[in-house]
């Protein structure tokens, strides 16, 4: 980093800047490399308008805070801390006379909180605004409010180089823009031939090894996570030259990690970093003049309908693909590898989506509300918090009892607020009793920081929060050891851990902290870590389902499982802390296992005992219960006598919904009925008669049939229900008399008998009849006033079919020769004429015949 500043193109544009901002608020368009994050700040120290005030600059990233501030000071001559200083998570260099502080953005609203008029605070620096993290956007509208309500006169500044200019001055019409052209060196951009697919190491391996055959210098290479780059890496180690270095650059690394990464390389040869997005913007890496980009970016993104936050692997905007290209062309020309085609670029969106709709609202609503705002109506936006996910958000601060029913905040809410944590880790904190604030600290330690415990190919990592507890307190065990000077057992601690000691030593240097920032908190009612993630996460209480292995039931209703094999699954319930949305059933990635009693320790409130009717299948009657539940679990039951005030009857009736045919005294005669009238309403669609199907029975069962359910409450009670009466109750006495006519029941043959009529049937009525009781009739006897023949099926004096017809004059004609034929030597008592229509008909064995007459 020894770019001198009279080289740096953003020193053009010192002039105007500092005459636009004597008048009020700048947007600042400027290329990646051109010097605004180190340059601008110092050549503002002097401005007459500051008057000796302070101004604070937010960076996204704490190594970027870091670098910036450090190379301001060596360009001032001095050490960190003096004119120039930082703030971040668990840093702080600022000195009496520092007049620069870098800080990460969550440490302005902080500031902001404690002190609105930001006192001693005359600028305010927006650096890398283009990647609208929640944050910024959140300090951004709280320091428009200061302006409009309490420091009119203090300045903003929002830089960067791919911003998106038209839309800030729409949005703040009062600041002047100020754009800068052209990067300090020219960088060639080179598009793969065809697309990546899916296997992305191997043609990031592949353009790594060509970029160094055909280009000098070092080599900057952005993969989307720590995953990816540790696979790169490990593919390239027996590829290139061994004197090249292969070094990762993540979030996850040290500071002093990292400073290695970002220092001049003194050591001779070639350097190959791969980093994630953490090097796309105000680093500047010494050395680089090639950049391979994968043009990926692993992202969080929220479901508001699901209440969970999933990493998402997506493709950059080309804002990004713009900054990351400019690198490699900080200090000399360079090159630029996309491994995406052009014509693929086109399609990428300028602009990535700002966090703000996106993200888990819950942080930035309850500073709104500690703000004293209540909506975010109330403040400017560039882009205002989506409606859906800020319901979500206030629903949730609710549940942890940081807003109260009026939506007002509440004292918890104030504690939760002043703490570095998401509100749910806020809550676990302050739920602990004294004696597991240490414990709470640790969970939300391991809950905000990366899992210590390491993949291992083909194995899913066990979800069970109690493993990392346990290795973090091995850990710290082993690792006073070492401080003593028992070296072997500190070696011995990381043999066959699967675990990773740098992150264990991360999760403890936070715990620490946290557990001194509520050191005084009141006590609160979790002694256990089971009880303490319950509290945290109410609506993630998970009960196993009906023994099945690893599937559970949530609290909030949805459904949950573990990897197979997972230990856990064999708890009754599981308390979640870490839960990926992924289809019908989310993937629990950390938990712990609760009993019962835990439950009912920490949510006794919230359980609900009621008196429960349902239907009891193995009885087929009608059950009472008095349940115990939590939200939608069951937690027991237990069977009570039904009462005289149940609503007996609406269970009664849904089970018969759901078995209408089967749980019901369907007799001939009743479906008789509803056979008959479905004819008529066949032959007469508009005449009104009811709808008897299945599906209107079951839609219409409280209409007809709830007034006669009066002391049921089970199948055996039904079965004296007499349904014929009742369905045909749904006729008028006009109704039923045309029933009785168009659709009788019997009919009287020429014999003189009367036949059953069978209408049930999909197709027209039926009449068995012997075929001797029809002699002498010529035409089909037909109901509904003629318009429907019977369907004939004629027997045999054995009752046996002989023929099913639908036209009886073409029956004697052209069949019933061969018939008498056939039966008359089978049955010879019977009357088998020659002619049978105009023969008498006979009811069983015929008459002996008058004297001379002949058969």
């Amino acid at each position: 980093m020894n770019d001198a500043p009279a080289t740096l193109p953003i020193e053009t544009l010192i002039a105007d800047l500092r005459a636009a901002l004597r008048q009020g608020h700048v947007v600042l368009a400027a290329p990646t490399g051109s010097g605004k994050s180190t340059r601008i700040p110092l050549a503002l120290l002097d401005e007459p308008w500051l008057a000796q005030a302070r101004m604070l600059m937010l960076q996204p990233r704490r190594p970027a805070a870091r670098m910036i501030a450090a190379r301001m000071a060596s360009l001032l001559g001095e050490p960190v801390g003096q004119r120039v200083g930082y703030q971040i998570r668990f840093e702080r260099r600022i000195g009496p006379d520092t007049r620069i502080e870098v800080l990460t953005e969550g440490i302005l609203t902080r500031r902001l909180q404690t002190d609105p008029t930001l006192a001693g605070v005359g600028l305010l620096v927006f650096d890398e605004f283009h990647e609208r993290s929640l944050q910024v956007d959140l300090g951004l509208a709280l320091a428009l409010d200061v302006i409009a309500g309490l420091r009119p006169d203090l300045r903003l500044l929002l830089m960067s180089a791919t911003l998106d200019a038209d839309l800030l001055i729409a949005r703040l019409p009062s600041a002047r823009l100020i754009r800068a052209t052209g990067r300090p060196f020219p960088v060639a951009i080179h598009h793969a031939e065809r697309s990546l697919g899916g296997d992305l190491v191997r043609p990031m391996v592949t353009a790594i090894q060509t970029a160094l055959a055909r280009h000098p210098g070092d080599l900057l290479a952005f993969l989307p996570g720590t995953g990816e780059i540790e696979r790169c890496r490990e593919a390239l180690l027996g590829q290139v030259a061994s004197q090249i270095q292969i070094l990762p650059l993540h979030g996850r690394l040290s500071s002093e990690q990292q400073q290695r990464v970002l220092a001049p390389n003194d050591q001779g040869g070639r350097r190959v970093l791969l980093a994630t997005d953490l090097a796309e913007t105000s680093l500047t890496i010494p050395g680089i003049q090639v950049v391979i980009d994968s043009g990926l970016a692993r992202k969080p993104r929220f479901d508001p309908a699901a209440g969970l936050t999933r990493l998402v692997t997506q493709p950059i905007a080309r804002s990004s693909a713009e900054q990351r290209a400019g690198r490699a062309g900080r200090l000399g020309p360079g090159v630029c590898y996309r491994l995406w085609t052009a014509i693929e670029d086109q399609g990428r969106p300028q602009r990535h989506t700002p966090e703000i709709l996106i993200a888990d609202l819950a942080a930035l609503a309850l500073e709104l509300h500690l703000w004293g705002v209540t909506t975010p109506d109330a403040l400017q936006w560039i882009d205002p918090p989506p409606p859906a996910a800020w319901q979500q958000a206030v629903d949730l601060l609710r549940r942890l009892g940081a807003l109260d029913s009026r939506g007002a905040i509440t004292p918890l809410g104030r504690q939760m607020a002043r703490l570095p944590l998401h509100p749910r880790l806020a809550v676990l904190l302050l739920s602990a009793q004294p004696a597991a604030r240490g414990l709470a600290a640790d969970l939300a330690a391991l809950l905000s920081e990366r899992d210590p415990l390491l993949d291992r190919p083909g194995v899913p990592r066990s979800a069970d929060l109690g493993l990392r507890l346990d290795a973090l307190q091995t850990w710290r065990a082993r690792e006073g050891a070492r401080d003593a000077g028992d070296r072997s057992a500190s070696a011995r601690a990381h043999d066959g851990w699967g675990l990773d000691p740098r992150r264990l030593a991360t999760v403890d240097r936070s715990a620490r902290q946290l557990h001194r920032l509520t050191v005084s908190a009141p006590a609160g009612p979790a002694s256990t870590a089971g009880e303490l993630i319950a509290l945290t996460y109410p609506e993630r209480i998970a009960q196993r389902r009906d023994q099945a292995d690893g599937r559970y039931r949530l609290a909030n209703g949805s459904g949950a499982r573990l990897y197979r094999d997972d230990p856990l699954g064999v708890a009754p319930y599981l308390a979640i802390a870490n839960l990926e949305a992924a289809g019908a059933d989310h993937q629990i990635r950390l938990a712990l296992p609760m009993s019962e009693s835990d439950i009912h320790t920490v949510m006794d409130a919230r359980i609900r005992v009621r008196r429960v009717l349902a239907w009891d299948p193995r009885r087929e009657a009608v059950a009472a219960r008095l349940v115990r539940e939590l939200d939608a679990i069951e937690l027991s039951a237990q069977p009570v006598p039904l009462e005289d005030t149940d609503a007996v009857t609406d269970v009664l009736l849904n089970a018969i919904r759901m078995r209408l045919e089967q749980v019901l005294p369907w007799t001939q005669a009743a479906r008789q009925l509803r056979a008959r009238i479905a004819l008529l309403r066949r032959v007469e669609p508009q005449a009104g008669w009811p709808d008897l199907s299945p599906a209107a029975l079951q839609a219409q069962a409280t209409e007809w049939l709830a007034a006669d359910l009066t002391g049921c409450a089970s199948v055996a009670a039904l079965q004296r229900l007499d349904l014929t009466r009742i369905l045909a109750a749904r006729l008028d006495w006009r109704a039923r008399e045309r029933l009785e006519q168009e659709a009788p029941t019997q009919i009287k043959t020429p014999a003189g008998t009367w036949r059953r009529i069978d209408y049930q049937t999909n197709d027209d009525p039926i009449l068995a009849v012997p075929l001797q009781e029809l002699f002498g009739l010529v035409t089909t006897p037909r109901v509904c006033r003629g318009r429907v023949p019977l369907v004939l099926h004629l027997l045999s004096p054995a009752r046996r079919p002989i023929q099913v017809t639908r036209d009886l004059a073409g029956f004697w004609e052209r069949h019933y020769a061969e018939v008498r034929k056939e039966l008359r030597g089978r049955y010879p008592k019977h009357a088998w004429p020659e002619d049978p229509s105009g023969a008498q008909p006979v009811a069983g064995v015929q008459r002996k015949p008058p004297t001379g007459a002949t058969r």
